[in-house]
């Protein structure tokens, strides 16, 4: 199936770091390892760094054959074969970046990751493990007391704990925003693409594309948006000096990815949570907003649903909806130095013109378009004025500033004391946040890729017709945000944005034509899955900012958890407390040396020795900022004129100025995901496929009990469920210590890191990946004999379906088989594809999706095979014959190259 554009895939994604008495090479590749580039860091300058980037892109050989002359030409004795002039430091995944303190610059490289998500055949991973090497030589180094101190509180920062990337989908960014980039006018991309070949970076690599035809793909990549990056500023000093496959960007938050079966049809439900890197810190240390209108604790969560039975972003269906936490706009504060669990809260500055929340607002307009939806869930009536302040402050705030917004952009604001209803035995608290959700939902709308179906066309529901967003001959936008709040955005806001979520996933559902009514029920499998989900998510960014895992969770709302939760929600409560009294200060010096918010110079007060970091995280109070805004014209007028639809999304000089596109031949690595997913040039197995080992709901979920409803909306009882998360998160302690172990454990041999290249040291380390992914925390597995009782209860056995059993391990003379084949495979995969021979070959052996339903919006497609010649035929027939001992007679060719081989090799 044609596409109009794709995203294109970082050439960079294994290293080897060699090192000389003068440099360091720093060798990348792509994973297939037939493209290589080189980078050159000096080792003779003791504080500067100096990084250069040949610009060429080398072939497997021609990279051996470096290495080969940098090796010979660093040896002290050129007739020494013993000694080595050039050493294999360490092998990695990715650049984090460049740090320096008060010596020389360190590089800090990703040593193991691990796969935590599939979106569309993009892989996200986490990091698990970093190394920091430090670059100048040893006879240059200019020693400093304090830099070994500073190098303890950098490295504080733990890179091994919930910090992700991808080599080809951009995390900073929503899905809604990277496939609308996707689906520009053809016109716009010949426009950018024209462009970016005269300004382009690399020197080699437009090369070819006029000569052997105009037809190819338009490869896309977007810059990110800044704010959810964490390492932006360790890349800062090398951004424009290297090209942009080098820069692996990453973001810190929470990523977790489920699978629902619907009959067999498998459905991924992930959840993605950005943090922010603007004003980031600790719970009591990092209050309000600060001076540029970025507030404490933001998180983007963006949940999406897609259909997993077809890989593609052009084929398939998805849909994705993104809520906003944060702390209340305001310059307020609480004052720890009083010891007491619940600190006065103290508004710092007067903002009679709510000129900080007028800024944090204009950004959520520009990001996420109109109308903005707050649902503060902070306290209303108490009898002592605690976080009432807030309330009255932010109200003030809301009323000043919808009075000069046009009125069908106003910012809409529902205050509800959630707290008080879940005290009142008469009120039940889910059910007053489903009625908010519905609301919600209905003014924002979602995002899916495909237009509605013609079951929701001909049998239309009442509330679907209701639903608001922006409805495009593709499908449908989301406009506008829902952003919720409490006083610490922990707990309380966590279940109000479940509540949201789980309406919005009804809707998403529905719209990829999955169930027949966009509502969904509690005690369900569907809900059972997206509730841990949320509770991993949850807790993940409980301990990021409070220092505890939550307190309050739904099943707490609910009424329904179990007497022991209660003593362990005081001991969540007591340990949140320790931490915040006793290591949020040295957590929140860790983030502000990690983000650049403090640079150590020599001469000035170190960062242990400041009394505050306030005046790091408000810049006007270092120098003097532009006027401010309008008091009445508070918004920025390029992003009012095209609401509701967000600014950023629109297509305009400024957002184009954005993108980088080029354009590519349809087989080249850069754009071919099928050819990044599957890796068929890779010996795999079940065993350590990605999408067997992750939560499913008819694995964990659903109940052992042969004959009950197989639908994942069936409504369990308690006692009938196959994995309860009542149950499961009863053990939270086991949960974490399961996850710190299988974290910190070497993998087994079969997964150890060896060289994938067997003849020389060019090759880099194979990636530690455990055949059990892991989110934050680890998936359960469950017991063999019920994993079995399940599948046959949903689906018919292996032996009916294929006529072979498929659960029985190869034979020794199949695997064999099965490997030769696969060395096949790799040798024809490093072929060198730019010649025109090879061009025209293959051009008829892409892969192509042809659609087979009557109804053209389906997506249920057929692939149509690749054309083979004759000879192409008995070459391969003949060589599944060799494997079986049935040789063919040689020819006289043959004959003669292998008497030739023989004299040279042994005569």
């Amino acid at each position: 199936m044609p596409t109009a554009a794709a995203p294109i895939i970082s050439s960079v994604q294994k290293l080897v770091l060699y090192e000389t008495r003068a440099r360091y090479f720093l060798v990348g590749s792509n994973h297939a390892e037939t493209k290589f580039r080189v980078l050159k860091i000096d080792r003779t300058e003791p504080k500067d760094l100096v990084v250069i980037d040949d610009r060429h892109v080398y072939t497997q050989q021609e990279v051996r054959e470096l290495l080969g002359r940098l090796d010979l030409g660093n040896r002290t004795k050129l007739s020494q074969k013993g000694s080595s002039g050039l050493f294999r430091a360490v092998s990695a995944f990715g650049v984090v970046g460049f740090v320096r303190f008060l010596e020389g610059y360190y590089i800090v490289l990703i040593t193991k990751r691990r796969k935590m998500a599939d979106i569309g055949g993009h892989a996200i991973y986490k990091i698990e493990d970093t190394s920091m090497i430090y670059i100048p030589n040893d006879s240059v180094r200019i020693t400093h007391p304090d830099e070994a101190r500073y190098l303890r509180i950098f490295q504080n920062v733990d890179l091994s704990s919930n910090f992700y990337f991808s080599y080809s989908y951009d995390l900073s960014h929503s899905l809604q925003y990277n496939l609308t980039v996707l689906r520009m006018p053809l016109e716009m991309l010949k426009s950018e693409t024209s462009k970016t070949c005269q300004e382009s970076f690399d020197i080699f690599e437009d090369e070819g594309l006029t000569t052997q035809g105009g037809s190819g793909v338009f490869g896309i990549s977007s810059e990110p948006y800044m704010k959810y990056v964490w390492n932006g500023e360790l890349l800062d000093i090398i951004k424009n000096s290297v090209h942009r496959d080098w820069l692996l960007y990453i973001i810190h938050g929470f990523c977790g990815q489920s699978k629902l079966l619907i009959y067999g049809r498998p459905v991924y439900v992930t959840l993605i949570a950005r943090r922010s890197s603007r004003f980031a810190g600790t719970r009591f240390l990092k209050r309000g907003a600060n001076c540029e209108g970025d507030v404490a604790n933001e998180v983007e969560t963006e949940q999406i649903l897609c259909d997993a039975s077809v890989m593609s972003f052009t084929a398939g269906s998805y849909s994705s909806y993104v809520q906003v936490r944060g702390s209340v706009p305001l310059f307020w504060s609480q004052d720890i130095s009083t010891m007491m669990p619940k600190p006065p809260i103290t508004l710092d500055q007067a903002d009679p013109f709510a000129h900080i929340a007028a800024l944090h607002f204009d950004q959520m307009l520009q990001r996420f378009g109109s109308p903005i939806i707050i649902l503060n869930l902070v306290k209303e009536r108490e009898k002592r004025k605690h976080e009432r302040i807030l309330s009255e402050e932010l109200v003030a705030a809301v009323t000043y500033l919808n009075q000069f917004l046009p009125p069908e952009h106003s910012i809409v604001y529902i205050p509800w004391d959630m707290a008080k209803y879940t005290k009142s035995k008469l009120c039940n608290v889910l059910d007053r946040l489903n009625v908010i959700a519905e609301s919600v939902v209905k003014k924002t709308g979602f995002f899916v890729n495909r237009p509605d179906s013609y079951c929701s066309v001909l049998r239309p529901d009442e509330k679907w017709n209701e639903l608001g967003g922006r409805v495009i001959p593709t499908g449908r936008l989301q406009t506008g945000i829902l952003r919720t709040n409490c006083v610490d955005c922990l707990d309380r806001t966590n279940t109000a944005q479940f509540m949201v979520g789980k309406c919005a996933l009804a809707y998403q559902l529905y719209s990829l034509g999955l169930i027949d009514k966009p509502n969904l029920q509690f005690d369900t499998d569907a809900v059972r899955l997206f509730e841990e989900l949320y509770e991993d998510h949850g807790d993940t960014l409980s301990l990021q900012y409070g220092g505890s895992q939550l307190v309050h969770r739904v099943k707490t709302y609910r009424k329904i958890a179990p007497w022991t939760q209660h003593s362990k929600d005081i001991m969540q409560t007591l340990s949140r407390y320790y931490s915040n009294a006793f290591s949020d200060a040295d957590r929140q010096d860790s983030i502000n040396l990690f983000l650049g918010v403090f640079h150590p110079t020599e001469g000035k007060p170190h960062l242990w020795e400041l009394p505050t970091d306030f005046y790091l995280h408000h810049k006007n109070t270092m120098s003097l900022l532009p006027p401010k805004r309008s008091y009445t014209h508070w918004w920025t007028p390029e992003v009012v004129k095209h609401l509701p639809l967000p600014y950023d999304e629109v297509i305009c000089a400024a957002n184009l100025k954005k993108l980088t596109v080029k354009k590519f031949h349809r087989w080249e690595e850069e754009i071919d995901i099928h050819n990044e997913f599957f890796r068929p040039y890779e010996l795999s197995s079940f065993d350590d496929t990605f999408c067997l080992a992750m939560t499913s709901s008819a694995r964990d979920f659903m109940p052992k009990t042969i004959g009950i409803d197989p639908s994942p909306f069936t409504v369990r009882k308690p006692d009938e469920t196959g994995k309860s998360v009542l149950g499961n998160k009863s053990n939270r302690e086991e949960a974490v210590l399961q996850r710190k172990t299988a974290a910190s454990a070497p993998p087994p041999p079969s997964e150890e890191a060896v060289s994938s290249s067997s003849e020389d040291d060019s090759g880099t380390d194979r990636e530690d990946e455990g055949s059990i992914s892991q989110r934050s925390t680890p998936v359960k597995m469950t017991d063999t004999g019920d994993s079995a009782k399940v599948t046959e209860s949903v689906a018919q056995p292996m032996k009916e379906v294929y006529g072979v059993s498929l659960s029985r391990s190869l034979s020794e003379e199949d695997h064999s088989i099965y490997a030769r084949f696969v060395q096949l495979g790799q040798s024809q995969h490093r072929q060198d594809w730019s010649s025109p021979q090879m061009c025209a070959r293959c051009s008829d052996g892409v892969i192509k999706l042809t659609p087979i339903s009557a109804f053209s919006q389906d997506n249920i497609y057929e692939v149509q095979p690749p054309r083979v010649d004759r000879k192409s035929t008995e070459i391969f027939q003949a060589h599944i014959q060799a494997s079986q001992g049935i040789m063919q007679p040689l020819g006289k060719e043959d004959t003669a190259i292998y008497r030739e081989y023989i004299r040279n090799r042994y005569l």
